[in-house]
């Protein structure tokens, strides 16, 4: 019932909006958590040294308007669904063996039966260097470990409510998102969104270096993952709003945590698209594909997180963008909503 009238309330809004003021200008929010999004035609993809094989071949879109949210959705957000709802996070449910091994090859043998409590993957700084390629030197997978208990079993969001929430899978926001009325961008609305006006800049703060940019988002200054000297104040992620938005009033579009997007993650999308002219409102993929981890049913996430930096991934550039498996949380991802007008 209550989604019902929540539909009905955001017809309403809708009417209202398109009905704004005698001299016919639009309305720039919705609410203070919200803001218009204008249409736009710009070059997604790529744009510096640092571009990986993904963010290729660069090609023409363009986008409708739209709603964002202006930060992340923050721990206190999520915790007025979960009440609201009932929903259980994945990372708050042991691990369904039958469910993982479709993901796996065929000969994964099972692990113990303590492995498949619920937990998520949470990040820990080493002491030395390591090997970049293997994730499994910061990454430790932590039962116990969810939205409510972000760095572990005795860890707690008391202190940080107004911090974005982790530990959500894709599934996760989608729940949210649909329960807000709402939905996930897609990561052409991100990606412009990013921007925030600049053209083709290639951070969400323009084009001044990482190095002069410690003030401008959250994330990793020194050597990941084992020296980071905080310019930015944060060791972790940082509270939203921490940071100076972009110019269409959007905070951490660079930095702080990953974001879920709508699309499917498919490697060969951006190749097919190279000779279709100009694309509009692009949705993604039809498949998953990601050759690393062909069983893997992956999407996308954008905007790096408070453990980037630009001798590891560089997940800050706007046109940076990762395949994240749907059913995977971890400490440094989160999401945002869009509305359609």
């Amino acid at each position: 019932m209550k989604e019902i009238i929540f539909g009905w309330f955001a017809v309403l809004l809708i009417f209202l909006v398109s009905c704004t003021s005698k001299t016919g200008t639009e309305k720039t929010s919705i609410d203070d958590d919200m803001v218009l999004i204008p249409a736009g035609t710009f070059v997604m993809g790529g744009k510096s040294e640092q571009a990986f094989q993904n963010e290729f071949p660069r090609h023409e879109v363009k986008v409708s308007s739209f709603y964002m949210d202006i930060t992340e959705v923050t721990n206190e957000q999520f915790l007025t669904f979960v009440e609201a709802t009932g929903y259980v996070t994945i990372a708050e449910r042991d691990i369904d063996w039958e469910e993982m091994k479709t993901q796996l090859p065929h000969d994964t043998p099972k692990p113990a039966d303590s492995v498949l409590l619920a937990g998520s993957l949470v990040f820990h700084q080493t002491e030395k260097p390591v090997d970049l390629n293997d994730y499994s030197k910061w990454w430790r997978w932590t039962t116990g470990a969810s939205w409510r208990h972000p760095n572990g079993p005795n860890s707690s969001i008391e202190d940080v409510m107004n911090h974005p929430v982790v530990h959500i899978a894709w599934d996760d926001a989608e729940a949210y998102a649909q329960w807000a009325g709402k939905r996930l961008p897609t990561e052409a609305e991100w990606e412009w969104a990013a921007m925030g006006g600049l053209k083709d800049s290639k951070y969400a703060w323009g084009d001044e270096s990482v190095e002069n940019a410690s003030g401008k988002a959250n994330f990793w200054q020194g050597s990941f993952p084992y020296a980071n000297i905080m310019l930015d104040g944060f060791v972790d992620t940082a509270p939203v709003k921490s940071y100076p938005p972009n110019g269409y009033r959007l905070y951490d579009m660079s930095g702080n945590v990953w974001e879920w997007c709508q699309d499917r993650y498919n490697v060969q999308l951006y190749a097919e698209y190279a000779n279709k002219g100009l694309i509009e409102n692009p949705r993604g993929a039809g498949d998953y594909f990601d050759p690393t981890e062909s069983l893997a049913l992956k999407h996308v996430t954008r905007g790096g997180s408070f453990l980037c930096s630009d001798d590891y991934c560089s997940g800050y550039r706007v046109s940076r963008r990762m395949g994240t498996s749907r059913d995977s949380g971890a400490s440094h991802t989160g999401f945002r909503c869009v509305k359609d007008l």
